[in-house]
C-alpha cells in the first residue's frame, strides 16, 4: 500500500518547548513513509522550516501577536479552543478536497480539544505528552482520585508506585501549588479526563529511561513510550540531514558560538540556558555570574535580551574565559566535544537533550515539571546534581560552583560521566531499528496504513 494515503496531522501549542517535540514526531512519522502535516498558528507558521514536513497555519483568535496579545491565559486558551477547533476542522475539510484525507490527528495535551475534532470527523486521535511519563502518572493518579491537591500539605514525602519518594522541593509547581497555575492545571487535568477516549496516547520518553513506572503502571494506562524526540543526527541518524528540530522562535547567534568553542579543550566548558521559557532574576543572574567565574571554567552562557542583568564589569572582569550569547541551537552545542557540563533549569526538552548526548547536567529549577525532573537526573538516573535553592529560594554562587565542581572533577565527577554515556547509549537504543520506541512508531504507522477508523 502507498503510505501517502496516510496522512496525519500534528498539531501542536505554540511555545518553543511544545513545537520541538511535535515537529520532530512529525519527522520521525514522515521518514516512515507517511504524510505528514504540522499545524500551528499563524503567528508562528512562519518560524518553521522542516522540509519533510507540511505545514499549515490555523487560528487561535490571536493571528496578529499570539499569546502576547491575549489579555489573559485563560482568554487565550478560551479563544484557541473555540477558534483552533473550527480551523483545524476547516483544514482536514481542506485536504480531504484536494485528495489527500486526513486520517489522525496527533495533537498537543495542551489542546485536548483536539479529540472532540477528531471525533467529529470520524478519523483517529493520539495525544502526545510533552512532559515525562512519571510526572503523567501523577495527572492520572489525581484523575481518579488516587492523590488529592495540593500535595504539599498531605505528607513530608510522596511515595507512589513506579517513582522515587518525593519530597515538596520535588514536586511539579502544578501539583504543589494548584492555585498557582489554575489554567494550565485545568487543562492537563481536563485531558487526563478523557485519556482513555483516544486511540493513542504518546509520550515523549523511553522504556528503559522510566523502567520502574513502565513496571508499575503496565496494564493500568495507555502511555506508550516514543521517544526521546530528539533529531535524527544525535541519536539513530537514519533521517537524512536532521540536524535540527527545524523551529525557532528566536535567532541563533551560533556562528560565533562553535569558533570560541572549537578553541577550548574537550569537555572543559559549562554550558548555561534555562530554555525558552525561563526568567529568572536579577539576583539570581548575578550569583549564576560569579558562581561561573569562581569555577575557574570556561562557560557558554545564552540569555536572551530581556534579562541582560549581568553584574556591571562582569564580561570584563572574565575576558575570554566567558561568553554570553542571546540564543544558539542547543542540540549542536551540546554535542560539542568542549562541553563538559550543562547548567540547566531542567525543562523535560533539555533534560532528554543532556541525557541523549550524554552530557553531565547542574539542575538549576524554576517551577512547572523541572523539580520533578531534577531528582531523576540527581538520584535515579543519577547524571548530575541538583543545586539547592537557600531560604530566600536562590541558588547562591558558591553552591554553584560546589555543584558543577562535583559533575566535572573527582571520582564523582567520573561516575556522573560514566552514568552519562550509559544513559546516551539507551537513549540512541530506544530510536534505533527494534528499539521499543522505534517499534511503538511503527505499530501506530501500520495501524494508519490500514486504513480508516472503524
Amino acid at each position: 500500500m502507498d503510505n501517502q494515503k496516510s496522512h496525519v496531522i500534528v498539531l501542536t501549542y505554540p511555545a518553543q518547548g511544545h513545537i520541538n517535540p511535535l515537529l520532530q514526531s512529525a519527522k520521525r512519522l514522515a521518514s516512515k513513509g507517511l504524510k505528514a502535516t504540522l499545524a500551528t498558528t499563524y503567528y508562528n507558521v512562519n518560524s518553521i522550516d522542516a522540509p519533510t514536513v507540511g505545514v499549515e497555519p490555523i487560528s487561535d483568535g490571536f493571528d496578529e501577536g499570539g499569546f502576547k496579545q491575549a489579555p489573559s491565559l485563560d482568554v487565550y486558551l478560551e479563544s484557541f479552543k473555540t477558534v483552533g477547533s473550527r480551523t483545524l476542522t476547516e483544514l482536514v475539510f481542506k485536504f480531504k478536497a484536494s485528495g489527500s484525507p486526513v486520517n489522525c490527528i496527533v495533537y498537543d495535551s495542551m489542546l485536548p480539544w483536539a479529540l472532540d475534532v477528531a471525533r467529529d470527523l470520524g478519523i483517529y486521535a493520539a495525544a502526545f505528552m510533552t512532559t515525562s511519563a512519571s510526572v503523567c502518572s501523577m495527572y492520572w493518579r489525581i484523575d481518579l482520585g488516587l492523590l488529592s491537591l495540593p500535595l504539599k500539605q498531605q505528607t513530608a514525602t510522596v511515595s507512589l508506585p513506579g517513582l522515587p519518594p518525593l519530597g515538596c522541593c520535588d514536586l511539579p509547581s502544578f501539583l504543589a501549588e494548584p492555585t498557582s497555575q489554575t489554567a494550565y492545571l485545568e487543562v492537563v487535568m481536563e485531558k487526563f479526563h478523557s485519556l482513555n477516549e483516544d486511540d493513542w496516547v504518546f509520550c515523549n520518553s523511553f522504556e528503559d529511561l522510566e523502567i520502574e513506572l513502565v513496571r508499575a503502571m503496565r496494564g493500568k494506562w495507555p502511555l506508550v513510550m516514543v521517544g526521546p524526540m530528539v533529531p535524527s543526527a544525535y541519536l539513530d541518524q537514519r533521517i537524512d540531514g536532521d540536524r535540527a528540530y527545524g523551529a525557532s522562535l528566536w535567532k541563533p547567534t551560533s556562528s560565533q558560538c562553535f569558533t570560541w568553542l572549537d578553541t577550548k579543550p574537550p569537555r572543559s566548558v559549562i554550558y548555561v540556558s534555562f530554555g525558552s521559557m525561563g526568567s529568572i532574576s536579577a539576583e539570581q543572574v548575578e550569583e549564576i555570574a560569579w558562581g561561573l567565574k569562581a569555577s575557574n571554567r570556561p562557560f557558554l552562557w545564552v540569555m536572551k535580551e530581556s534579562e541582560k542583568k549581568l553584574p556591571t564589569g562582569f564580561l570584563n572582569s572574565v575576558g575570554e574565559t566567558g561568553m554570553v550569547v542571546s540564543w544558539c541551537n542547543q542540540l549542536e552545542v551540546l554535542a560539542h566535544q568542549a562541553i563538559g557540563c550543562f547548567v540547566t533549569h531542567c525543562g523535560w526538552n533539555s533534560t532528554l537533550e543532556g541525557l541523549g548526548l550524554g552530557v553531565p547536567m547542574v539542575c538549576v529549577t524554576e517551577r512547572s515539571d523541572q523539580p520533578m525532573n531534577a531528582k531523576f537526573v540527581e538520584d535515579v538516573w543519577k547524571v548530575g546534581e541538583r543545586a539547592k535553592k537557600d531560604e530566600v529560594g536562590i541558588v547562591t554562587r558558591e553552591e554553584l560552583e560546589k555543584c558543577i565542581r562535583g559533575v566535572m572533577e573527582g571520582e564523582n565527577g567520573e561516575e556522573i560521566k560514566r552514568n552519562a554515556n550509559k544513559w546516551r547509549v539507551l537513549a540512541r537504543s530506544a530510536v534505533s531499528v527494534d528499539g521499543t520506541s522505534d517499534m511503538n512508531i511503527n505499530e501506530f504507522v501500520v495501524k494508519l496504513l490500514e486504513g480508516k477508523k472503524r
